[in-house]
């Protein structure tokens, strides 16, 4: 292969509008996601669960004596991973629980149609995450790497930082 092919082969980064609308379109269409807590002593724990996107925070539940709540209740972050390793969307959030009584009714509806429902299951199992994003990245290779960021502090971004 000469250089020039080579080169020519190397798919062209796509823009931060558009990783930026990748990203909101996995979010409000995808209900699925690998979800990514630690503490102290522990490591790290990562679990497939399936989720609701409000426009502004992500929401799941597990079980209230999970590892998972364990970690959020000493460490309020966790991280998301959307997608699959050639085409990402990376979420660092905050994180909150939430009692299943608590939640909003319309997400506790829309989460029931993507997975248990925490509001059939006996009181005290399932409780609910709230997690928050602060970073968002997206890419789909090496060529990527570059302007991965589209959210930083919470905020989408107009313009790269990396």
């Amino acid at each position: 292969m000469h250089v020039d092919q080579e080169l020519a082969s190397i798919p062209v980064p796509r823009s931060l509008a558009e990783r930026r609308a990748h990203a909101r379109n996995r979010l409000e269409t995808g209900f699925q996601m690998w979800l990514a807590t630690g503490s102290n002593g522990h490591g790290a724990h990562l679990i497939p669960v399936a989720h609701v996107w409000d426009g502004s925070a992500l929401y799941t539940a597990t079980f209230t004596q999970s590892r998972t709540v364990a970690n959020i209740k000493g460490h309020p972050q966790a991280r998301v991973a959307l997608g699959d390793t050639a085409d990402v969307v990376m979420i660092d959030t905050s994180a909150s629980l939430m009692d299943v009584p608590d939640i909003d009714a319309d997400i506790a509806e829309r989460y029931a149609k993507v997975s248990t429902d925490p509001r059939t299951s006996p009181e005290g199992m399932f409780v609910y995450l709230r997690l928050h994003p602060r970073r968002i990245q997206v890419w789909n290779g090496f060529h990527e790497f570059v302007g991965r960021t589209v959210m930083r502090d919470g905020r989408w971004l107009d313009n790269p930082v990396d």
